[in-house]
């Protein structure tokens, strides 16, 4: 049965990513959904009539998540068609100044769950599947009081390019989707809203259209989807400016 993965499933971009996914891959008939929360996954799994859904409560921050997952996996042989590596998490504050637990947990999520996660479900994909990993504009640059997250947030960027070449002879294509700011509870969790006048300032980028066009690209074979032309922009600057100076000017 072909299938789709999916890690964040629960909100924001994670649960559009869901709603939008028959649009792009009509052929997929099953839905690994997988977020901390599984009262959320059930509701989610009633919207998608006609179509097989496993919920997965599991937060990807305790290891032992990932061997449930392998077991599962191991046990489902699946064929996946499409994994979506939304789970991440970000939070704003000074280094040393902030709780380490929040530090951390950046790393854990955003790195680690994310390789593991992808580490154990290529040997099911095929010629065809795709790896789309959520990324961020913040992986351009350090961004001073998101300097975790916008490391961690590079080594995504990074880690796609690669994994991209490293498929290519498979003929499986990986995808880094890298918005702006979104109106979604990832804001608030992070402590971001009301705190950054950077962020009041930036344009945002609207979740429906992120996940649709995020999913065009991946099926297209991108390896780097941006949305809106002011981030396209803001690429291209990183690209040719010193990130020393760079980096005065994005400061959260």
């Amino acid at each position: 049965m072909k299938t789709a993965i999916v890690t964040g499933a629960s909100s924001g971009l994670g649960r559009e990513f869901v709603r939008q996914i028959e649009e792009a891959f009509p052929e997929i008939e099953c839905y690994w959904l997988i977020a901390r929360r599984g009262d959320r996954l059930e509701e989610m799994a009633k919207t998608l009539a006609g179509k097989s859904v496993v919920c997965f409560p599991l937060d990807l921050c305790d290891s032992m998540s990932f061997l449930a997952y392998q077991e599962k996996l191991r046990g489902e042989q699946p064929e996946v068609v499409l994994l979506i590596n939304n789970a991440g998490c970000g939070y704003l504050g000074n280094v040393g100044q902030t709780e380490l637990a929040s530090q951390t947990r950046m790393v854990d999520l955003n790195v680690r769950a994310l390789t593991a996660i992808t580490h154990m479900t290529v040997p099911y994909m095929s010629a065809g599947s795709r790896i789309l990993n959520v990324s961020s504009i913040a992986s351009f640059c350090p961004n001073p009081r998101l300097t975790v997250y916008s490391s961690t947030k590079a080594y995504v960027s990074s880690y796609t390019i690669g994994l991209a070449e490293e498929l290519r002879s498979r003929k499986i294509g990986v995808t880094a989707v890298c918005p702006g700011p979104m109106k979604t509870e990832f804001l608030d969790v992070g402590g971001i809203t009301g705190n950054s006048r950077m962020f009041e300032m930036l344009p945002y980028c609207d979740q429906v259209r992120v996940a649709g066009g995020a999913l065009r690209a991946a099926r297209a074979g991108r390896t780097i989807y941006t949305p809106r032309l002011f981030y396209k922009t803001y690429r291209l600057l990183a690209k040719l400016m010193p990130s020393e100076i760079l980096v005065k000017m994005v400061k959260t």
